[in-house]
């Protein structure tokens, strides 16, 4: 199966993997970052690792300058395996004709512009828009039942923040989250503040199994804790909140303000984010204290 986009998209993805694995022996094909995930919420996965061209927020269609010696190597890899079911959970016509070319008995997924052509084994997209939701189709598609998402009690005041997101119109602004923390710390919260350039996939993982309540902007840690059973609050702008929320039944969220453009898959149309720079602390902490008097 292939998850090839982001931090979060992977975390979306982790109940199908560990659905997947109770059933039947799995290559996951996705960016390196993958390799911690999958040690932590799903070791029996194998990882064939790739960073998928196409996938690139600046020139992806540049062709001359894809990687293709790597894309080569990696098709011959997984050609090497007997795979019996290749399946994809986007509709992608790249996706899907890169899949193709594994060898695979049936490609499963959701045909779109054209690759009706190479997904031998379709599936009609859920109503749903939201990305965890292809997944669940697929389990259904199989026959099998995905766990709920974890919903333990956490009673401590641990609250991590994390301010980063791969893309700079996700970043709500610093200075709104130090505000933000200097009221949890009078509330008597105690606070911890990842910043953006924290990297170490492991410590951040560490960290969010410590917490008791998750802040962030819509980026994968918010997924990550979500998916460790941790509350979370998300600051959204250029997305929808129905397409990209984390999968806890008390995740809470405040969505950024309107913009005819949205959404924009991240490709602002202005200098600045003006549907999340106009979301202020004022507005979110309003929010925050009824999203923490819940159990």
């Amino acid at each position: 199966m292939t998850e090839l986009w982001g931090l979060g998209d992977l975390a979306l993805a982790m109940p199908f993997l560990r659905t997947a694995t109770q059933h039947a022996k799995v290559t996951l094909l996705a960016k390196p970052q993958a390799a911690a995930l999958l040690q932590h919420f799903a070791p029996e996965v194998e990882l064939v690792p790739l960073v998928a061209p196409w996938t690139a927020f600046r020139g992806k269609y540049r062709l001359h300058r894809w990687p293709w010696r790597t894309l080569r190597q990696t098709i011959r890899t997984l050609r090497h395996h007997p795979y019996t079911h290749a399946i994809s959970a986007r509709p992608d016509p790249r996706e899907h004709a890169f899949l193709k070319l594994t060898g695979a008995e049936k490609l499963v997924g959701f045909p779109h512009a054209g690759s009706q052509f190479l997904v031998n084994e379709k599936i009609l997209p859920p109503l749903d828009p939201h990305r965890a939701a292809c997944w669940q189709y697929l389990a259904g598609y199989f026959g099998w039942t995905m766990a709920p998402a974890q919903n333990h009690a956490r009673p401590g005041r641990q609250i991590v923040i994390h301010t980063g997101a791969a893309q700079a119109v996700r970043r709500w602004p610093l200075e709104r989250y130090t505000k933000i923390a200097d009221q949890l710390r009078q509330k008597g919260w105690t606070v911890t503040i990842i910043d953006e350039d924290h990297g170490d996939l492991d410590a951040l993982i560490k960290t969010l199994s410590s917490a008791d309540r998750f802040i962030g902007n819509d980026s994968g840690p918010g997924h990550i804790a979500a998916l460790l059973g941790v509350p979370t609050f998300t600051i959204f702008g250029s997305q929808l909140s129905e397409n990209f929320a984390p999968q806890h039944p008390q995740s809470t969220w405040v969505d950024g303000a309107p913009c005819p453009y949205k959404p924009c898959s991240d490709y602002c149309r202005f200098p600045v984010p003006h549907c999340l720079h106009n979301i202020t602390a004022t507005d979110v902490w309003s929010r925050l204290q009824a999203w923490l008097r819940t159990g």
